[in-house]
């Protein structure tokens, strides 16, 4: 196994460049070695049908398409984390039948490339009687477009399509082609399930072959850092190999140390993606956590999004909004620190951004909560949304340009600064709704305040 760890020109401790990368090397061959996922390969299980199925005739179709018809959808949507085994269980499909595979990345190919692939696929289904898998990475990449080109190939079972996405098929994926097919959802592995595949991959032929092998506390920091990521875990092995040969210095075996798997791996993957599911699942959480005065969480959220790259504007809205719908008048400054914020991040950038972004956080989680403010608009929105609208009582109305005088606008209104307390006793609210409140303070923060006066000005107005 020194090639793994000897470039062509023999000079010992670099990694080899001819070798493929590890985890390609050791890509599952069958239903039975991939690891994890076992809600989706248990006997019987959707999956295992459909391989088993296509497995029955060899991979060969009828013309006529019934053949992959009786063998299980014809359509597959996989949706999960990266590094779960979307790409993994595609081609495990595809050597389990023995059918042609075809892979597309929604990133590069076009409707004509569907096109193409479909007519070639109905080709070797016709001439050679032989199914083709089509693996389709990124589908929500994909216009709808080009989603429907899909369509005929699927229909008429041309294609058996593996499709794989790391957003929710619910919203990333046309009706017509997500009624037509199985959406299975992986998870990220258990760290139990990635020290499995790291064991399996300095233990196996494809792998290292026993010629690597890793401290505990090694094998600990990079099933830590690969975050239920298989393909990441495996990357960081190879580096983690690569460096502990530099020290070994041709010597087998190759001992994985901490500082070797550190050099690695030195920083945790955030996994998430901007335009993904993954993004409104962090961003939940982050309002959640504001909404439930959890000020830690709320700025471990805040961290994964500005390690992800997220619009610091987006951020600074949501705690604008987190500050009005969460806070509002039990403390009346979360509201301006929101707006100071997002107006500072915008004059001063990132990374300093991000000191101005905590210091918002910490202040709207940390405040005193009412949704007062929030139930008070829905309240009255449910009303003028129920027909409950009426006139606006004459007095009120506009009463500056010409003719409104005769129509007696403006006629009996009370001006509120010549009264005492600067409160006038009249009629404000249309017929259909006088009386009703929907403005209800809680006895929290500033709002206890705000609560005591509204009481007397109701009692003012309603006297």
């Amino acid at each position: 196994m020194t090639d793994l760890f000897t470039a062509d020109d023999d000079e010992p401790g670099r990694v080899a460049t001819t070798a493929a990368p590890l985890a390609v090397r050791m890509r599952p061959r069958s239903l039975d070695e991939v690891v994890g996922q076992q809600h989706l390969l248990a006997a019987g299980s959707p999956l295992r049908r459909l391989v088993e199925g296509m497995s029955e005739d060899g991979g060969h179709a009828a013309s006529g398409g019934s053949a992959v018809r009786r063998a299980g959808p014809t359509s597959v949507i996989l949706w999960g984390p990266p590094g779960t085994g979307k790409t993994t269980l595609a081609h495990v499909i595809s050597r389990a039948t023995g059918a042609a595979f075809v892979e597309l990345s929604a990133i590069t190919a076009g409707v004509k490339d569907v096109r193409r692939v479909m007519e070639e696929a109905r080709d070797t289904r016709d001439l050679y009687k032989r199914r083709t898998v089509l693996f389709l990475d990124e589908i929500h990449r994909f216009t709808k477009a080009q989603q429907d080109a899909l369509l005929p190939g699927v229909e008429n079972g041309w294609v058996v399509l593996v499709a794989a996405t790391t957003e929710n098929p619910s919203f990333s994926v046309v009706s017509p082609l997500l009624s037509r097919s199985l959406v299975l959802t992986l998870q990220p592995l258990s760290a139990e399930d990635v020290r499995t595949l790291l064991e399996r991959a300095m233990e196996d032929e494809r792998g290292f072959g026993g010629d690597v092998v890793a401290d505990d506390e090694a094998l600990d920091h990079l099933v830590r850092l690969a975050g239920g990521d298989a393909r990441r875990a495996l990357t960081a092995l190879e580096a983690a190999a690569g460096a502990s040969a530099v020290d070994a210095g041709g010597d087998l075996p190759v001992r994985i140390a901490l500082d070797h798997a550190e050099r690695a791996l030195d920083v945790a993957a955030v996994r998430y993606d901007r335009e993904g599911d993954q993004h409104y699942d962090v961003t939940s959480a982050f309002i959640k956590s504001m909404r439930g005065s959890d000020v830690d969480a709320a700025l471990h959220y805040l961290a994964r999004m500005l390690e992800a790259g997220e619009d610091p504007r987006f951020i600074a809205r949501r705690i604008m909004i987190a500050a009005s719908e969460e806070v509002g008048m039990a403390d009346p400054m979360a509201l301006q620190t929101a707006v100071a914020a997002a107006q500072a991040v915008q004059m001063i950038g990132m990374p300093e951004g991000r000191i101005i972004l905590a210091q918002a956080v910490v202040h709207v989680a940390t405040a005193p909560k009412s949704n007062a403010s929030y139930k008070a608009i829905g309240a009255a929105l449910e009303d003028v949304r129920a027909g409950k609208l009426g006139q606006v009582p004459t007095h009120l109305r506009d009463a500056h340009y010409p003719g409104a005088t005769k129509l007696g606008h403006g006629k009996g209104y009370v001006y509120a600064h010549d009264e005492p307390h600067g409160v006038a006793r009249q009629q404000y609210a249309p017929d259909e709704v006088v009386g009703r409140r929907y403005y209800e303070p809680t006895d929290r923060g500033y709002e206890r305040d705000v609560s005591a006066r509204l009481q007397r000005l109701r009692q003012i107005l309603d006297s």
